[in-house]
């Protein structure tokens, strides 16, 4: 290259940073000469190229070279660069009202690290900005677009992201604003109708449901579009199940815009006249109420929607009941069911292009709710991942009417998210295309990465907590802003007039048509005059379980148990556990015993040869807390896992078996989910104690014991809760028994405390049979301790062979001369056992004793108790034992049975602990020394506990 002009001294005005900008643009001109600025494309015509390129060598430093000065400025603008990436969403434009409107932050602002305009126009984009656009030519264009894109309406938090190509792939993104919403004016036209309906479907409900609860999604109406665009790009991937939760705000509007439940069944259940449906009828959108029903804003829905692709994608909205976030989980579970393929022997196979969830969150509830981190850390562990969940914050700036700063200690009520390392977007609900860029951007993301992201999709709410609540006394500034506020259907539709794509005629002609259609649609509805219908329990919901057969063949049994011997080549067990093992491989042999472990396999296995896939988690599942289940191997030399019962022949039936984090809500709600998405599997969940499912209540209250009377939703699960009082303190010996009795009605559940293993062998047997039936209901068991290894737990294998789950055990050696039995003693589980060891060694006669075990509680086996005790002609006196204190286990629920079985022909007694606050002692020689009390007391005639 060479200079044209003879005034060398041209170039000695630049110099430092200003070097490498004027290379740059040189090396534009040769390209287009159009593309460089004026003045400077008037220099290369003149002078050509700097000597300093021709030469190959720069001038020195000194007057003419680099200074400290020019390096320090470019190292500044750097960092300044590196601010707004990281910290630009903190004067982002994403609040459409409130006091955070117009945000500043001395973070992003190039005052704060000493730079002019001037001093920045000076330094070449590509230094500061790898990839920046042609149009972006100096680091004032630098500063300008990325405050554009990182504090715009929509903005971005993922500097948390600890994944090198996770980081790399998002700041690319953002940056070429690649997912950005370009509409066509046709489209645009669209979304402002799409934007119409979800207002007037509103406003409709306001007008003519006067004062009516329905939890408005006013300002935050583009929610809408954003969920049908999700389902829309899932269609399109032949994704096959987008499973949702929400709580109650907007859910209206979603079941009536998203899931297409029908406008006229929406407007019946404000006439309460609700639609209960216990099958769905023809052409229904699959809403299944149950029997006693809940309010509107609480059911879910399902749909089929149909792309272009002609595949259809099975969208399903949970159920859900007031406690917010606490649906999360279970929408986890429905989604992780879906994904998974039981059809093969071993773990199942997880597809998490299946499907996918999407989660919406209240603002306050997000950061306020612990089942919100159970959950979000349930997104990468290998028994829970669904392959990420897509969150999105309706964040309408306030809870109830608690102020931001009364309810987090955090920026926005997304930053919980960030300690998972999600990603997280801010955008201004009122900005309608920056939404669906948003929306774009977090299914792209999803599909690539199989991780979480979230939305904080900043909005508003129009009237307060309630259409019946008043906000404007606890946020007067708040509502005098939002009451002159537009809503986005206005904004929107201004936006689009100043475009040219919108008139004024064709903006009321959308408002009005929407508006016309719910009329049309409420004035055509027949008026009901029927009186409100009985509340009826299905048939198959109040008939008992006791014609389910359950036996296995003796040759089956020991084909399954030689097959869980066997192991991987080389697979080297540690040497005490094989020894274990080994000692089951005979308890199917005559003489010999079958304890509580071994009928637990043996019940896994024959389920699974049945075609019945098992799922089973909890805190210690694998092992078993009690070292007693063992059902993963280790390797001693290369810590590789195995499940013998992976290795049974002829099953095509998956077992899945998880230590799940400590987590009781968070994993009881997945599990919950699962069973109701795969009725077919039979899935467990193990407390580590029972005593710690109380963590989990919300879950067993709202979803387990009530969800098929109020939403129709059948589940089989089981819980596993150990329970028994064996001096280990009060969080070591309850499982709260008479916490599911209280919950127990109408044959919601099976509630048992068994005390032999052939019984737990038939019981789970019963409850893998009515797997995906209409007699479909959960079980709760009280699994024992220390009862594990009791050899009077274990049973011969003719147990096994023969017969089914007995509900009321007979104790044998008593009761045999029955005329002479004055007292029966009624009670269940580990206390049993030690009054039978106590009647062993007893040196008195007992013939006026009698015993029976009630290992269902619930429902109570009245029938059977009533027949056994009819043959005892001179009983006196019946006494219901338990070692949990007289308010608690199962003496509150069983007396009123008593009392019925017995008409005042027999005295009912209580003997057990006293009324108690805390459910145990704390000093194991105290326990002993009750626990001896209530044996004596049992044993003596006219002994009774008060």
């Amino acid at each position: 290259m060479t200079n044209k002009g003879s005034n060398e001294s041209i170039w000695d005005q630049f110099h430092g940073p200003n070097m490498g900008y004027i290379e740059e643009q040189y090396e534009l001109f040769l390209e287009d000469p159009e593309s460089v600025d004026p003045s400077l494309r008037s220099i290369f015509d003149e002078h050509g190229a700097p000597e300093w390129m021709s030469t190959g060598t720069a001038p020195q430093v000194g007057s003419q070279g680099i200074s400290d000065q020019d390096v320090t400025k470019v190292s500044t603008a750097m960092k300044l660069v590196e601010a707004i990436r990281r910290h630009g969403h903190l004067e982002a434009d994403i609040y459409p009202v409130g006091r955070k409107k117009n945000r500043y932050s001395a973070l992003v602002d190039p005052k704060t690290y000493g730079l002019t305009e001037a001093d920045l126009r000076t330094i070449p984009a590509k230094w500061l900005w790898k990839n920046a656009p042609s149009n972006v030519k100096n680091g004032l264009d630098v500063v300008h677009s990325l405050k554009e894109i990182y504090s715009g309406k929509i903005s971005y938090e993922f500097y948390h992201v600890h994944d090198d190509e996770e980081r790399e792939w998002l700041q690319q993104n953002v940056e070429a604003e690649k997912f950005k919403a370009s509409p066509s004016a046709e489209q645009k036209k669209e979304l402002l109708k799409s934007l119409a309906e979800v207002e007037g479907f509103e406003q409709f409900l306001g007008k003519t449901f006067v004062g009516q609860k329905r939890f408005s999604i006013e300002g935050l109406d583009i929610m809408v579009p954003m969920i049908n665009q999700m389902i829309n790009e899932a269609n399109n991937d032949a994704v096959e199940h987008v499973m949702m939760g929400m709580a109650h705000r907007g859910r209206l509007n979603v079941l009536a815009n998203v899931l297409g439940k029908p406008y006229d069944k929406i407007f019946s259940e404000f006439h309460h006249s609700p639609d209960k449906e216990l099958i769905p009828s023809e052409g229904s959108t699959g809403i299944n109420y149950g029997w006693t029903g809940d309010v509107k804003y609480h059911f879910g829905a399902d749909r089929d929607v149909k792309g272009n692709n002609e595949k259809s994608t099975r969208v399903t909205l949970a159920h859900n009941p007031s406690h917010l976030e606490f649906v999360n989980p279970v929408v986890e579970g429905y989604t992780r069911a879906a994904q998974d393929d039981r059809s093969n022997k071993g773990y199942s196979k997880h597809n998490p292009d299946n499907g996918f969830s999407i989660l919406i969150h209240g603002d306050a509830a997000f950061i306020g709710e612990g089942v919100v981190a159970e959950t979000l850390n349930l997104s990468r562990l290998k028994g829970y991942q669904t392959g990420g969940t897509i969150h999105i914050i309706g964040n309408n700036l306030v809870g109830f009417t608690t102020n931001n700063m009364d309810g987090r200690s955090t920026t926005y009520a997304s930053d919980l998210a960030k300690g998972f390392e999600i990603p997280v977007i801010h955008v201004n609900a009122d900005d309608p295309e920056a939404c669906l860029t948003a929306v774009r951007f977090v299914y792209e993301y999803r599909k690539k990465f199989h991780k979480d992201i979230l939305i904080d999709l900043v909005g508003y709410r129009r009237y307060g907590h309630n259409e019946m609540d008043e906000p404007r006394s606890t946020q007067p500034y708040l509502y005098q802003d939002i009451d002159q506020h537009e809503s986005v259907l206005h904004v929107y539709a201004e936006q689009l007039k100043q475009e040219g794509v919108l008139t004024d005629e064709e903006f009321a002609q959308v408002k009005e048509d929407a508006s016309n259609h719910y009329k049309s649609v409420y004035d055509s509805m027949r008026e009901e005059d029927d009186e409100p219908e009985e509340v009826v329990v299905p048939e198959a919901v109040t008939n008992g379980l006791d014609k389910i057969e359950t036996a296995v063949p003796l040759d089956t049994l020991k084909s399954l148990n030689e097959d869980m011997l066997k192991r991987p080549e080389g697979f080297a067990v540690f040497k005490k556990l094989e020894r274990i093992l080994k000692k089951r491989g005979k308890g199917l042999d005559d003489g010999n015993k079958v304890d509580w472990a071994l009928g637990e396999a043996l019940a896994f296995a024959s389920i699974l040869k049945d075609g019945t896939p098992i799922r089973i988690t909890g805190q210690d599942s694998e092992r078993g807390t009690f070292a007693h289940r063992h059902a993963v191997l280790h390797d001693v030399e290369t810590e590789e896992t195995y499940s013998p019962l992976h290795g049974l022949e002829g099953v095509e039936a998956s077992f899945d078996i998880y230590n799940s984090p400590l987590s009781e809500a968070g994993v009881l709600g997945f599990e919950y989910g699962y069973s109701v998405q795969s009725p077919e599997t039979l899935v467990f969940w193990e407390a580590q104690f029972g005593d710690f499912a109380n963590t989990g209540q919300v879950i067993l209250d709202q979803f387990i014991a009530a969800g098929r009377a109020k939403w129709g939703q059948k589940s089989n699960m089981v819980l596993l809760l150990p329970h028994g009082y064996e001096g280990q303190g009060p969080e070591h010996s309850s499982a709260r028994l008479e916490r599911y009795l209280q919950l127990s009605a109408e044959n919601n559940w099976t509630v048992a405390n068994v005390t032999s293993s052939a019984q737990y062998f038939h019981l789970l047997r019963r409850q893998a049979a009515i797997g995906g039936k209409d007699s479909a209901r959960p079980l709760v068991v009280m699994t024992p301790k220390s009862l594990l290894r009791n050899q009077r737990v274990a049973a011969e294998h003719k147990e096994f062979t023969e017969g089914k789950f007995k509900p009321v055990l007979e104790q044998p050696g008593l009761g045999s001369k029955k005329t002479k039995v004055k007292r029966v003693v009624l009670g269940s589980g580990k206390v049993m056992v030690e009054l039978a060891d106590a009647i062993e060694a007893a040196d008195d006669n007992l013939d006026w004793l009698h015993v029976l075990r009630v290992e269902q509680i619930y429902p109570f086996p009245a029938k059977e108790v009533a027949e056994i005790l009819a043959s005892y002609k001179n009983v006196e006196e019946i006494v219901w034992l338990q070692e949990e204190p007289k308010n608690a286990g199962s003496w509150d629920y069983v007396k009123e049975e008593l009392y019925e079985i017995a008409k005042d022909k027999e005295s009912i007694h209580y003997i057990g602990r006293p009324r108690r606050s805390s459910p145990a002692v704390g000093e194991p020689n105290v326990h002993k020394s009750e626990q001896s009390r209530i044996i004596n007391e049992t044993l003596s005639k006219g002994g009774d506990s008060k």
